[in-house]
């Protein structure tokens, strides 16, 4: 874990709150950001970074829901309930945003001696326990069976899932990604993804095992605690860890290098997206 901690601690860290933008923030904008910022921070032109922001009623899909049997069916179901959706550049399974789920990124230069996949995941756990260590709740990292897009470091407490980490690395920059559950219901979030899958699946055997998602496994923070927790106290507890663990604290939106970056990530995520939906528009 001490290996862990040492990425936390930095002698600068930017943080971009993205989490007020509002319903028309787009999921696409923001795997391109983060491309953007490992490639800028992987590079040396700015700082380690945390970003952290919010989507409203968003369901990001993995590379493998695209290959459903019916994933038009379960598509439609999503849009009926008021949901976009988008495919993810980075791997996992189909998750659920909306404005009670708060999305934080690390972004970190490679050194030399490289970040190891566990390190990375061992950050973000210790980053969250620290986060709240107030609570007498201890957080597990194990995978939740059951859960939509499980894995090894599902974050837990109970046996309930709330959080779900995930990893993106690209030109020397690691992108460390989170989903917390703050508030709002957890079970509601697994049902619309039981439902997804089930109209996608429709029982057929399929290669790729997908989650038989169960609802009773997943819960938000303000659930756990029980207390109402909010976006802005998670970004209040952040900022005071990242500015005890830094040399300086800075905020800040892309800088000039960066937004030119941003263009072309951007456009290369809505451009593999067009071509997602268009396979799966003639796969059927």
């Amino acid at each position: 874990m001490d290996k862990a901690l040492e990425l936390l601690r930095q002698d600068t860290w930017r943080l971009i709150d993205q989490t007020a933008l509002g319903p028309h923030f787009h999921a696409l904008q923001s795997f391109g950001t983060d491309d953007t910022l490992c490639a800028s921070v992987g590079a040396g032109l700015a700082p380690a970074t945390a970003r952290a922001w919010v989507h409203h009623d968003t369901v990001v899909l993995g590379i493998q829901d695209t290959k459903l049997p019916y994933i038009k069916d379960g598509l439609a179901y999503l849009e009926q309930n008021g949901y976009q959706y988008i495919v993810r550049n980075s791997g996992g399974l189909a998750v659920v945003l909306d404005e009670g789920v708060l999305n934080l990124s690390l972004i970190l230069p490679e050194t030399d001696k490289g970040i190891d996949i566990n390190r990375g995941y061992e950050a973000m756990w210790h980053l969250i326990q620290r986060l709240f260590s107030d609570f007498p709740n201890q957080i597990e990292a194990r995978e939740i069976t059951g859960s939509y897009c499980p894995g090894s470091f599902d974050l837990s407490i109970d046996g309930k899932k709330f959080a779900g980490i995930s990893q993106r690395r690209l030109r020397k920059g690691v992108a460390v990604q989170i989903y917390l559950g703050v508030f709002g219901s957890g079970s509601d979030r697994a049902g619309l993804l039981r439902e997804f899958y089930s109209r996608s699946k429709k029982g057929e055997h399929t290669k790729f095992v997908y989650p038989d998602v169960n609802p009773a496994v997943m819960a938000s923070l303000s659930e756990l605690f029980g207390t109402e927790l909010t976006v802005t106290d998670v970004m209040l507890r952040l900022m005071m860890f990242l500015k005890q663990n830094s040399g300086q604290l800075v905020a800040g939106y892309l800088n000039g290098e960066e937004i030119s970056l941003f263009e072309q990530y951007y456009e290369r995520m809505a451009e593999r997206n067009s071509k997602f939906l268009k396979q799966i528009e003639s796969s059927q």
